[in-house]
């Protein structure tokens, strides 16, 4: 049987994960500038990357919603920031690497330690306990 996180350790996660998905959209805000002055030869892929915030935004807040409910979300999500981090910093000559490496890697800490507060790998156990008693967010 599975077995609850605390109640703060769950408020924390489920927090952590809500931040992440607000910085996010504040990143897709930015995106839609960018879109606006861009150069025709960069006008898909800056449009692609920024409606991916919007992806993005949405599976850190089914994460806060229901933390031990989205089996898998976690895992991509902490393979998909850990890549982009570590190519990122590998690459960090070119332009936009520098700061990239370092939010990604901001978001890959905050997924990563709220999959371990909130327990995010009882996810692929069937009747694993959701939510905790009083750690919902509002909603």
């Amino acid at each position: 049987m599975a077995v609850s996180p605390a109640p703060w350790a769950d408020r924390i996660g489920r927090g952590l994960m809500a931040l992440d998905a607000i910085a996010t959209l504040v990143a897709f805000a930015g995106g839609l500038a960018i879109m606006a002055e861009v150069s025709d030869d960069r006008a898909i892929t800056e449009a692609w990357r920024t409606s991916a915030y919007i992806v993005f935004a949405g599976l850190w807040a089914l994460l806060a919603i229901a933390p031990r409910r989205q089996w898998g979300l976690w895992e991509m999500l902490l393979l998909q920031k850990g890549a982009i981090t570590t190519y990122a910093f590998v690459m960090s000559d070119l332009p936009d690497a520098q700061s990239t490496a370092v939010v990604d890697l901001i978001l890959t800490v905050t997924t990563l330690a709220a999959y371990v507060l909130c327990r995010g790998w009882q996810a692929w156990r069937s009747g694993a306990p959701e939510p905790v008693s009083g750690a919902r967010l509002a909603g």
